[in-house]
């Protein structure tokens, strides 16, 4: 497959995702893809990162396990897609890749989860609106008020659109199946073994450096796509990123939830506790900072915009590419 036949095949995944998703029946079958790929990184990690290890040589394992993981995750999703080129034709071949990748994207179950946290606020009051935020957010969310619990949802959706819908969709139209297959491969390691701790530090480096890096242009293109879903606010919006993107802990971050802040005309992020630890973050947007339900709902309904806007952004696209 060219390249040029890429958003053409993002676009169908795009449209598969939206109308099934992944099956429930599926996942409790057989698992989902990330999960094969969290298993594999926790056998590698299990025997290449224990503690007697001197931390050179964690470091070097750590590299070694993004590398293998890569390797089993790419090298069959470019021979699946090299073989189906070869024995099908294009309009044969481009249905079966789409839906392999459309299991790679989240639109579906990222709009599920969080407008769950809204409708739990909504009909059980704020101790179920802590039950339901905390199966997105890593945070304790036992010390969260309302408003809290809104803008954990929130800033939960802000990110994971970011490198769970567009950074997915980026790399699949950079380079079809093993693109989007790669960047999952770095973003499930990232998540697992990418964290500032004891543990992680040396072995999980090379996985969430890499992450920062393959995550950089979508977090870019996730603020223009709320900004521009924002309408009239789009202004704000980009006023918000320009001054507040760079003061987030992640290189990336803060470009979605920025937008988003600005968009709604809230303030995300800020301080917030992990176990027994409080963080002073920066606060991200300056309107109000006591969200609830209703601001849940009306961030979902701009998420819903943005996607349509990349939507039509790849069609365009692949119109323009396959029409050359």
């Amino acid at each position: 497959m060219t390249f040029d036949l890429f958003p053409l095949l993002l676009l169908i995944a795009l449209a598969i995702e939206a109308a099934i998703a992944y099956p429930d029946a599926l996942y409790r079958r057989i698992g989902h893809p990330v999960t094969w790929i969290g298993a594999l990184i926790a056998r590698f990690e299990r025997a290449l990162n224990r503690p007697t290890m001197p931390n050179r040589r964690r470091l070097l394992n750590g590299v070694a396990t993004l590398g293998l993981i890569l390797g089993a995750t790419v090298l069959p999703a470019l021979a699946l897609q090299v073989v189906l080129l070869a024995l099908l034709p294009v309009w044969a071949a481009l249905p079966p890749l789409a839906l392999l990748a459309s299991a790679l994207i989240a639109q579906r179950s990222l709009h599920d989860h969080v407008m769950a946290v809204a409708r739990a606020l909504e009909t059980g009051g704020l101790e179920a609106g802590r039950a339901s935020v905390a199966m997105i957010v890593g945070r304790d969310t036992s010390v969260l008020d309302e408003a809290g619990v809104a803008r954990a949802a929130i800033e939960s959706l802000a990110e994971n659109f970011s490198d769970g819908i567009v950074a997915p969709a980026f790399w699949c139209a950079v380079a079809g199946l093993p693109g989007i297959a790669a960047y999952k491969a770095i973003n499930t390691a990232d998540s697992m073994i990418g964290h500032r701790n004891e543990r992680y530090l040396f072995f999980g480096r090379a996985a969430a450096r890499t992450d920062d890096v393959v995550n950089l242009p979508a977090s870019r293109l996730t603020a223009l796509w709320l900004a521009l879903a924002a309408g009239r606010r789009a202004g704000a919006a980009l006023r918000a990123v320009r001054r507040d993107a760079g003061h987030h802990r992640s290189p990336n971050a803060g470009w979605p939830e920025a937008a988003m802040a600005g968009a709604l005309g809230l303030r995300l992020n800020g301080p917030k506790r992990y176990g027994d630890t409080w963080r002073e973050d920066h606060w991200m947007g300056d309107g109000r900072a006591d969200a609830d339900a209703a601001d849940i709902r009306r961030a979902l309904a701009l998420y819903r915009r943005a996607c349509l806007i990349q939507a039509a952004v790849v069609a365009l696209l692949a119109g323009l590419l396959v029409a050359v």
